[in-house]
């Protein structure tokens, strides 16, 4: 199998301080948990940033600032959100792209997300693909229900997305797909030919769905944005501490731990 590409999602858009004290919120503060998470095992940080207050944000300031951080220490491939967070505006979204990430999400379609919509109107999400085609930023697809793996070859098929495509398979948002191993079949055996695939599994769900990735051929991402706890009742203390673990079972498995490089080959980034 090609090496395992661990992607670390380090602080998301909706945790706080109360839900677990180890939340990196500052700019250093993300920047040095990106870096620890890397040196642990990650090949790619997935990265939301905070105001001045804790509060999510899209300024691409910020956005620049903690890139800058990470690229002074590390060859990690940098992926931005541009889904934000819930309610924030499409002008808004666009903002990230401005820091020349590696790489930055891509949302397929709208979805329930817990008691609100994330909405992703089809023309939105072409603008934001036709964006990343002329900044040279590469798209990760990310996938919250079984439509959404359509609408992403779709945009292949319309030229704003060009190939090798990678999906990002997201399972057990409250509104979107369950994160179950039939779920995860189906969507892996749904991926074109040619293109990779990673999952992103919510909550205690994270690391049993990692599993299946790794047995698969898949790839998978870890990180506080979608679980704090390192098992039952036990908070992480850092995103490095999950990526550890999820290294600890794909070579349990037999599986490789894809550099930077590597990743950036499979991937087809340049650096």
């Amino acid at each position: 199998m090609n090496p395992l590409i661990l992607t670390c999602a380090v602080v998301g858009a909706e945790l706080t301080r109360e839900q677990t004290p180890y939340l990196p919120l500052s700019p250093e503060e993300i920047a040095d948990s990106a870096i620890e998470a890397a040196e642990a095992g990650a090949a790619m940080v997935h990265l939301h940033v905070r105001d001045s207050q804790g509060r999510p944000t899209c300024d691409e300031k910020v956005f620049s600032e903690v890139l800058e951080k990470i690229r002074h220490r590390s060859d990690v491939i940098i992926q931005v959100s541009t889904g934000g967070a819930i309610g924030d505006t499409e002008v808004d979204r666009f903002r990230p792209l401005e820091a020349a990430p590696d790489m930055a999400s891509l949302t397929t379609g709208s979805v329930n997300f817990g008691s609100e919509v994330f909405f992703n109107p089809r023309p939105f999400v072409e603008s934001l693909a036709k964006a990343m085609l002329e900044k040279g930023i590469k798209p990760e697809l990310e996938v919250f229900d079984a439509a959404m793996l359509e609408n992403g070859m779709a945009l292949a098929a319309k030229g704003l997305v060009l190939p090798p495509l990678h999906f990002d398979l997201v399972l057990g948002v409250p509104g979107g797909i369950a994160a179950t191993e039939r779920n995860l079949r189906f969507l892996a055996e749904g991926i074109p030919s040619g293109a990779t695939w990673s999952v992103a599994a919510v909550g205690r769900h994270q690391f049993p769905m990692a599993e299946l990735a790794i047995k698969w051929g898949g790839h998978a991402r870890v990180g506080m944005e979608d679980n704090i706890f390192l098992e039952k009742g036990v908070l992480a203390k850092s995103n490095a501490e999950l990526v550890a673990k999820a290294v600890k079972m794909a070579r349990e498995l037999g599986r490789p731990i894809a550099t930077p490089a590597q990743a950036r080959n499979l991937l087809q980034i340049k650096k």
